[in-house]
């Protein structure tokens, strides 16, 4: 953990900040960000911070047998932020004790320092709201992401090992969530396929993907599956790259896939190019997408 500091901190510091632009509805009459704002600005970051350590907050927070209750907030504010400006609210966790957990915040416009804040939070029986002992294994998550170690664990080998857990999320995501007929999920092409899946710090099955083995050196990736509230925060990516790692070792030239019209974007900023035209499958849009290797 991070030792508590009375100096200015540096955004450097930070292994975790969350970009933003100011909105003309968070400016006062004084033509600043309205104090009340910036709290705001906190609690948005520290929900993409669980999101960047591969918790769904909710699931975790069943899983560990608590919630996090706010025990006590403070701002100190420096320089004010005006409408458009453009901010990084940066957080991280400062320190852990016996049932709380400490936060420090920053805001920063550019290499200006304009908010810093201190949260406290307390792990407690989501019922009875008295507090316990912060779990072991959220202590670990915490501390293993604040030293830069990596959040996720990725498996890889065959449907034997990891069908199970693949099949967890992928019904999960393309069953429950996108409506695909269940008979339409698992395939024959499961037993022969080279699968990846992804785990949080809790042992939570995050994501998913397979690689099959194409025509003419082709690799074809499929069933790709990221938990809808941990998107964006580079789960899928991490499948991906695994798969992208053993097509090369097995000297694939090219990867191939179906892309969901509405994850184009997510693909083409890993190398991917789309190629022919949209076509429909399982009744949702689709476009090939491939990336030489």
């Amino acid at each position: 953990m991070t030792e508590m500091s009375t100096a200015p901190p540096q955004l450097e510091n930070f292994r975790f900040y969350q970009r933003l632009r100011v909105r003309w509805a968070e400016v006062d009459m004084q033509k600043i960000v309205f104090n009340a704002h910036y709290l705001m600005y906190f609690d948005t970051a520290i929900a993409d911070y669980w999101r960047t350590l591969a918790l769904p907050y909710e699931e975790a927070m069943q899983e560990l047998g608590g919630e996090l209750f706010l025990k006590k907030s403070s701002v100190v504010h420096h320089v004010s932020a005006r409408f458009d400006d453009m901010l990084d609210v940066a957080v991280q966790c400062q320190k852990i004790g016996h049932s709380s957990i400490v936060f420090q915040g920053a805001i920063y416009r550019g290499d200006d320092l304009l908010v810093t804040s201190e949260l406290i939070y307390v792990f407690a029986n989501p019922i009875t709201q008295r507090s316990c002992q912060v779990p072991v294994a959220l202590r670990q998550v915490l501390e293993r992401f604040e030293a830069g170690q990596p959040v996720l664990t990725i498996k890889t080998g065959n449907w034997d090992d990891l069908g199970w857990d693949a099949m967890e999320i992928r019904i999960e995501v393309f069953v429950d969530e996108q409506l695909i007929a269940l008979e339409l999920e698992n395939d024959e092409e499961d037993d022969s396929a080279f699968h990846a899946v992804a785990y949080n710090g809790l042992g939570q099955v995050v994501a998913t993907g397979r690689l099959l083995k194409g025509q003419q050196g082709q690799g074809r990736i499929g069933r790709m599956a990221v938990k809808r509230v941990l998107r964006g925060s580079g789960q899928g990516a991490a499948v991906l790259a695994a798969l992208k790692t053993e097509a090369i070792r097995r000297g694939d030239k090219e990867l191939a896939l179906h892309a969901q019209t509405s994850a184009q974007g997510f693909y083409e900023r890993l190398g991917f190019k789309a190629r022919g035209d949209v076509f429909d499958e399982v009744g949702l849009s689709h476009i090939e997408m491939f990336l030489t290797l």
